[in-house]
C-alpha cells in the first residue's frame, strides 16, 4: 500500500509533457480541475476523459503507474460514493434496512466518484512529468505579481518542493520500518479496524522521529549555506516558453471554453 503513493513522485522519461514549461503544467492542472466542476454533465466527463487520457498518452508515463495511485483513496472514495447514493432524496431504486438507494443519488454518486478519481489522476500528472526543482521554480515565477502585495512567493514554493520531495524519501522509510516491525513479529493485517490502528502505533512513532531528524538536519544544512530566501538569486537554468509552451497554452483555453459551454447547455 505504500508503494502505491504516486503523487509527488517523478517518473523520468522523455515526452512532449515533460519538456513543457512547469508553469505551463501547473495552470493546466488548475483548469482541468475547474473544468471537473464546471462540466458537472455527461458531455462535460467525456470531455474532461478524452482530455485526460490524450494527456496520459503524452505524458508516456504508464497508465498502471497512475492508478495503482488510486488504491491510497479507496476508502475516502468508499464513503463520498455511499454517502450520495442513500443519502441523497428521490427515486428509491433499491433498500437495505433503513438505507434508500435513489436514482438521484446513483448518478450523483457516479460524477461524484469520477470526480475524485480524475482529481488524483490529474495531480499526479503534474507531478510525475515535472521535477521539484521545476515546480517549484514555476511555482514561484507563475506567482511572481504577488510579491506586490507582499506574499512571500519563494518561501511558498520552497515549503511544497519539500513536501514534495520528501513524499517518495518518507515512503521509502515507512517501507523500511514496517518490513523492519514485521521482521519482529509485528501484523499490519489481521484485526478489526481498532486493532489495525493499535498496530500501527509502533510504524508511526520511528516515522515521526525520523522526519523530524531529517528536517532538522535541512534546516541546518540551509543556515550553514546562508539560505535566506528569494531576494537576489539567480537561477541556474531561467524558465524560457518555448512553442510547444504557447500551443499547449491555446489547447488548454480551447478546452476550458469547451467545458464551460457545455456546463451552459447541459
Amino acid at each position: 500500500m505504500i508503494r502505491d503513493i504516486t503523487l509527488g513522485q517523478y517518473y523520468p522519461v522523455d515526452s512532449v509533457l515533460h519538456r513543457l514549461d512547469p508553469r505551463v503544467k501547473l495552470f493546466g492542472t488548475m483548469i482541468f480541475l475547474i473544468a471537473l466542476f464546471i462540466g458537472d454533465s455527461v458531455p462535460g466527463y467525456i470531455l474532461s476523459t478524452a482530455f485526460l487520457l490524450g494527456v496520459i498518452l503524452l505524458s508516456k508515463v504508464p497508465f498502471k503507474f497512475m492508478v495503482r495511485g488510486l488504491k491510497t483513496v479507496v476508502l475516502l472514495l468508499l464513503v463520498s460514493v455511499g454517502f450520495n447514493i442513500f443519502l441523497t432524496e428521490g427515486d428509491v431504486v433499491f433498500k437495505i434496512w433503513i438505507f434508500k438507494a435513489t436514482r438521484q443519488g446513483i448518478i450523483l454518486a457516479l460524477f461524484m466518484g469520477l470526480r475524485l478519481i480524475y482529481l488524483m489522476i490529474g495531480s499526479s500528472v503534474m507531478t510525475l512529468t515535472t521535477t521539484p526543482n521545476a515546480l517549484t521554480d514555476g511555482l514561484e515565477k507563475g506567482l511572481g505579481f504577488l510579491k506586490v502585495i507582499k506574499v512571500p512567493v519563494h518561501e511558498i514554493a520552497m515549503m511544497m518542493s519539500i513536501a514534495l520531495r520528501f513524499i517518495p524519501v518518507l515512503i521509502e522509510e515507512t517501507d523500511k520500518i514496517m518490513k523492519a516491525q514485521m521482521a519482529r513479529g509485528a501484523d499490519f493485517e489481521k484485526g478489526n479496524l481498532i486493532q489495525k490502528a493499535k498496530a500501527m502505533i509502533p510504524l508511526l512513532v520511528p516515522l515521526f522521529i525520523s522526519a523530524f531528524r531529517r528536517a532538522t538536519d535541512l534546516a541546518m544544512a540551509m543556515e550553514a549555506r546562508c539560505y535566506h530566501g528569494g531576494a537576489g538569486r539567480t537561477k541556474m537554468k531561467p524558465l524560457i516558453y518555448k512553442k510547444a509552451d504557447y500551443i499547449a497554452y491555446c489547447v488548454l483555453f480551447i478546452y476550458l471554453f469547451a467545458a464551460i459551454a457545455l456546463g451552459i447547455l447541459f
